[in-house]
């Protein structure tokens, strides 16, 4: 397990890559990651944002939603926590520093 300057190892920077091959994804991360989705985010705590919201946003299935967030939590890049029906996400800023990092230093 090789580790890069950047902390991460060669799977996690692999993981994280795959995560971010796909537009929809990329897309989630720039509204959980943008000021300006702001008042889209008013069912939220600060920094996060609802699978609702992001269903909205993005215009899929709330299982479309779930499945591209699964990836996005297996690589690191989001969290989530459970607050009764709902699941609120947070991007991992400090991971898409390190995947970032990474990148540069290929």
């Amino acid at each position: 397990m090789d580790v890069t300057s950047s902390g991460l190892d060669e799977a996690g920077v692999d993981a994280a890559l795959k995560a971010l091959a796909s537009a929809q994804r990329r897309e989630i991360l720039r509204m959980l990651t943008s000021d300006a989705g702001a008042s889209a985010k008013s069912c939220c705590a600060p920094e996060e944002v609802c699978a609702c919201k992001l269903s909205e946003h993005l215009d899929l299935a709330a299982s479309t939603v779930s499945h591209h967030m699964a990836i996005l939590r297996e690589a690191g890049l989001v969290t989530s926590r459970k607050s009764g029906t709902w699941v609120y996400y947070t991007v991992r800023r400090d991971r898409l520093a390190a995947v970032s990092e990474a990148i540069l230093g290929l």
